[in-house]
């Protein structure tokens, strides 16, 4: 039972890192049902920024992270500029490519900066094990959850109470009529690519925390992972997102524990196979009826 409690801290640990980078996969198809698949380099890109403020200024844990997400935002702006606005209205397949494009420049302009080998992430936080009974648990793996949850938070009260989260999810249902209301639809995407982003960055952060590590396909398969997790909770709703990425975090952790480590990686992109055959919407997506 202690073990089984463990695994599932710990899942619940590496599933909000994959919740906070579903969360951008859905937030960006939601407005303009592009597949971001850079989406994870944004993440590494996250990661880099931290390690940089930290070994040239030596700021504290809880100025790294804004500051971290802040350049994400940033720079996932000016990449939706450059890579994605000039073929908004050119097919899907043409939008996906460009979003492989971008995941493939990314991964090797950070070759090219940084070089292949990793470099070791300071340790920001102390990680000290927590007794609480039977169970030790990480400060890493406390702090990872309590800042994945409250920023969940944050945006789920921000799509519902804001204007600009009004205008999100107004852009989301009809571009054309939200334009009609007077919504800036240019200004809205390039908000939901900086979110996306930094909440992307804020997961690299962690996820180098946690592994001590930074290197340039970091973001490859926690990438793959949260796309999985997207779609598994139903790609376009963010407590879709939410849901799937603990779901996944959660079946990692236990194939692992229980099964073989070797055969984890196959048991999570299993599971999406199943998914798409049974319900393609996703847990908590729902069917659409669309005219021939």
């Amino acid at each position: 039972m202690v073990l089984f409690l463990q695994q599932m801290i710990n899942g619940l640990s590496v599933g909000s890192i994959y919740a906070l980078i579903a969360l951008g996969y859905t937030m960006v198809y939601g407005i303009i049902k592009l597949i971001n698949f850079a989406h994870g380099e944004l993440m590494m890109t996250g990661a880099y920024f931290a390690f940089l403020i930290v070994v040239t200024s030596g700021l504290p844990f809880l100025i790294v992270v804004p500051l971290s997400m802040l350049l994400a935002a940033v720079f996932s702006v000016v990449i939706e500029r450059i890579a994605y606005k000039p073929i908004r209205k050119a097919p899907r397949i043409s939008a996906l490519i460009t979003a492989i494009g971008v995941s493939l420049f990314l991964q090797n302009l950070a070759q090219v900066i940084f070089k292949a080998d990793p470099k070791i992430m300071p340790e920001l936080i102390d990680k000290r094990p927590i007794d609480i009974g039977p169970l030790q648990i990480s400060t890493v793996t406390l702090t990872t959850l309590a800042l994945a949850i409250v920023f969940m938070v944050i945006l789920e009260i921000f799509i519902k109470k804001s204007k600009p989260g009004k205008a999100m999810r107004a852009v989301s249902e009809d571009k054309d009529a939200a334009i009609l209301m007077g919504i800036n639809v240019n200004r809205t995407i390039s908000l939901t690519f900086a979110i996306g982003s930094a909440l992307g960055a804020l997961a690299g952060v962690l996820y180098a925390i946690t592994y001590t590590q930074v290197f340039p396909t970091m973001g490859v398969m926690p990438g793959l992972k949260a796309f999985v997790a997207a779609v598994l909770g139903g790609i376009g709703f963010i407590p879709g997102a939410v849901l799937g990425g603990f779901t996944i975090g959660m079946v990692e952790t236990f194939s692992r524990a229980y099964i073989s480590s070797q055969w984890s990686d196959a048991i999570v992109f299993g599971l999406l196979i199943v998914v798409l055959l049974f319900k393609p919407t996703g847990i908590l997506g729902r069917n659409e009826k669309e005219k021939v």
